[in-house]
């Protein structure tokens, strides 16, 4: 399995399984931390999965400096992906879950600790920067519109459809679960 596959299957995962709301993969982060992927669920809860395809692979990711020194580091919690048998579970750092690929199926071999929050406050303010970096991306790619009037879309659908949504669109003034505080 290659890491791009793994990257797939695990932005499946977090968004199927895990409920996730919004993920970003493989974006860059100000304190140089580059998750594979990353997602957040109501309450500003994020969940990284880092993805490992080799023992090398794995055994490198300790010596970066969010692991050897967790503080700024992303992930409310946090998850090794990687195929059956490649990490052992006593290999994990403390509160650490592990997922294992047998073949196309995704086992939760060791659930990460949900008891207490992996992230500190510098942590979210580094999740919180890689947001705000990829909505700036976005926002770039959307001009002349700002975000604001791009989310305001389902407005003029409305507008154009004698003021009923299409069928299977939502109306924007429900609630939003994921962005509960």
């Amino acid at each position: 399995m290659t890491h791009e596959e793994l990257v797939d299957l695990a932005v499946r995962w977090l968004r199927s399984s895990y409920r996730c709301g919004i993920i970003l993969s493989e974006q860059a982060c100000c304190s140089g931390e580059i998750p594979d992927v990353i997602g957040w669920k109501g309450r500003c809860r994020s969940v990284l999965v880092e993805c490992k395809v080799s023992r090398a692979d794995f055994l490198a990711d300790r010596g970066k400096p969010w692991r050897a020194n967790p503080e700024a580091a992303l992930g409310s919690e946090r998850y090794y992906m990687a195929p059956a048998g490649l990490i052992a579970a006593t290999e994990l750092p403390l509160g650490w879950g592990l997922l294992e690929v047998r073949g196309r199926k995704l086992q939760v071999t060791l659930a990460c600790s949900k008891r207490r929050s992996l992230r500190t406050p510098e942590g979210l303010m580094n999740e919180m920067n890689l947001l705000l970096a990829s909505l700036r991306r976005v926002e770039i790619r959307i001009e002349p519109q700002t975000i604001t009037a791009f989310l305001k879309w389902e407005n003029r659908l409305a507008r154009y459809n004698g003021g009923v949504l299409p069928q299977g669109v939502r109306d924007p003034a429900e609630r939003n679960g994921y962005l509960q505080l």
